[in-house]
Order: structure tokens, then C-alpha cells, then sequence
């Protein structure tokens, strides 16, 4: 499973790897603020991109627009106005893959021209029909994820009658978008958090190893996520015992890279699980 980023190559099947997160937003769940007040700090944001890949992350995952539930979309123009500066300012100290987290064509195309080389779509290419061909014409990955209704309602009260198999469904028409399209290197993310309960989440994470059946490496994001304060009541950032678990698990059960706020903390987790599962660390 050896994917080509960049002037990076990752046998995405050896070993565990790790997506740090760079949330360029005034206000995110977790971290709004931290990159951004009323203009993107690229200083700031590229120094901790450095520790987080000293830390060991493989990838880096910039994002400007808050998903979170009941968020409001933004315009392409400030979406663009945050993330283009960091991705350059990142891209300019470091060759690790970068990736744009956005499901807005035209800010995908600025990312792409700009450093990045992952487009992470959260509506798994639903949401704008021109992502897949954008994606395609700069030979860039996607990180296509399951999401039920949008970031403003997917919370209120999403239900499934098996919510793996209508994950798997789901993702299983975004690779044919992908594919029709051009695109070679796909990534599958089930969507934790994303129109799902506590019992969505926790099912999609037992079964995690089902989405498989698709063929593609497989994402998994659970940091900070608001399921692990329903299991122990706890703000965003004292979720981290919570992400490491939920992480560990997903590991067991085939995942191939964990996004996360905290690269040292789950580095050492996937490190340690990766080894109990007898992977190889070196690749």
C-alpha cells in the first residue's frame, strides 16, 4: 500500500502514521483561536507544524473552516485568506505532505498550487462536484470522509439502521466519484462525530476493520471529539486519555493514520500498539 506524496513515499500499511492538525479558525471545538485572531498567525502556525513533525507526525492537515456541530459555513474568500498563507509558510520549512481540509473546490485548487498535495474532504466529494476533477488535475490524494447531513444538522439526531454498512456505502460511491474523476490515491475516514451518537461512533470504531472491503487505507479522527466527554463528562482539552484509547482500538482494528491535536501523546500510543501488532516502525 505504498503511496506517493510529494517527494515523500509511505507504505501506508507498515506501520501506524500520524496526521497532525492546524486549525486555522477563530472557532473551532478544540483549538479555535490558537492560529487565528482576525488574521492567520503563519508564524506561530509553522513553528508548531516543525514541533509536530518532530513530534512524528507524517502528515500536516490545515483547515479554515470550523465543522464542528451546528457551525456555520464561511465564504471561499476568507476560507482562502486563512489557510493560503499557513500552507505556504508550512510548505516553505518543511517537505512533509501537507493537506487541505476543506470541501470547497476553489480554495482546494489555491492549496494544491500552493504546497499541498491531500485534499481531506469531509462530504467524501458531495458537497462540490467539481472537488474529485480539481483533486485530480494536480495528482493530489483525497481523504474522503462519511458525513450524514451537514456540519450545521448533523447532530440532531441522526439515525441509521446499520451505520457501518451505510458508512461503507456511502464511502463506496465517493471512491467511484474519485476514481471517474482520475484520482489515484484515495483515503477512507468513517466520519466519528460527523451525524453520528455516542453508539454511531463507538459501533464505527468496533468495526472499523469492515471498511476494508473497500480496498483504500483507512483514516480514523477521534481527538477531542464531543463522544468521549458523553463517556466521561470533560472539555476538549482534557479529552486526551479518550483520544488515545479510541485511537489504540482503531489501530487494532486497521487504521492506517490517526489525525490528532496531541502528536507527541499519540505518537507513543500508535508506537507502542503498532508494536504489540508486531508492524514494522522503520517504513
Amino acid at each position: 500500500m505504498i503511496y506517493k506524496f510529494g517527494n515523500r513515499s509511505y507504505d501506508l500499511s507498515s506501520r501506524t502514521f500520524i496526521m497532525g492538525i492546524l486549525n486555522i479558525t477563530p472557532d473551532s471545538f478544540s483549538d479555535g483561536g490558537k492560529y487565528f485572531k482576525g488574521k492567520p498567525d503563519t508564524d506561530k502556525a509553522a513553528a508548531d507544524a516543525l514541533q509536530m513533525i518532530k513530534d512524528g507526525a507524517d502528515f500536516i492537515d490545515i483547515g479554515g473552516e470550523s465543522t464542528r456541530p451546528g457551525s456555520e459555513s464561511i465564504s471561499t474568500d476568507e476560507e482562502l485568506s486563512r489557510v493560503i498563507p499557513v500552507i505556504k509558510a508550512v510548505s516553505e520549512v518543511s517537505d512533509v505532505p501537507l493537506s487541505v481540509d476543506t470541501y470547497k473546490s476553489e480554495v482546494a485548487e489555491e492549496a494544491l498550487k500552493q504546497g499541498a498535495c491531500i485534499v481531506n474532504d469531509i462530504s467524501g466529494f458531495t458537497f462540490d462536484n467539481k472537488l474529485p476533477s480539481v483533486t485530480a488535475k494536480y495528482n493530489a490524494s483525497c481523504v474522503l470522509m462519511h458525513i450524514k447531513g451537514t456540519p450545521k444538522n448533523m447532530q440532531k439526531d441522526p439515525v441509521y439502521t446499520d451505520v457501518t454498512k451505510e458508512v461503507i456505502s456511502f464511502l463506496q460511491s465517493s471512491v467511484i466519484s474519485a476514481l471517474d474523476s482520475g484520482v489515484n490515491q484515495i483515503i477512507l475516514d468513517p466520519g466519528i462525530g460527523f451525524g453520528k451518537s455516542l453508539e454511531n461512533n463507538l459501533t464505527l470504531i468496533r468495526e472499523l476493520q469492515q471498511l476494508k472491503i473497500l480496498g483504500y487505507p483507512v483514516l480514523l479522527g477521534t481527538s477531542r471529539k464531543s463522544f468521549i466527554d458523553k463517556i466521561f463528562a470533560s472539555p476538549p482539552e482534557q479529552r486526551l486519555e479518550g483520544t488515545i484509547v479510541s485511537n489504540v482500538i482503531g489501530i487494532m482494528n486497521g487504521a492506517n493514520i490517526i489525525r490528532v491535536h496531541d502528536v507527541k501523546e499519540n505518537y507513543k500510543a500508535a508506537v507502542t500498539a503498532d508494536r504489540i501488532l508486531n508492524k514494522n516502525q522503520n517504513t
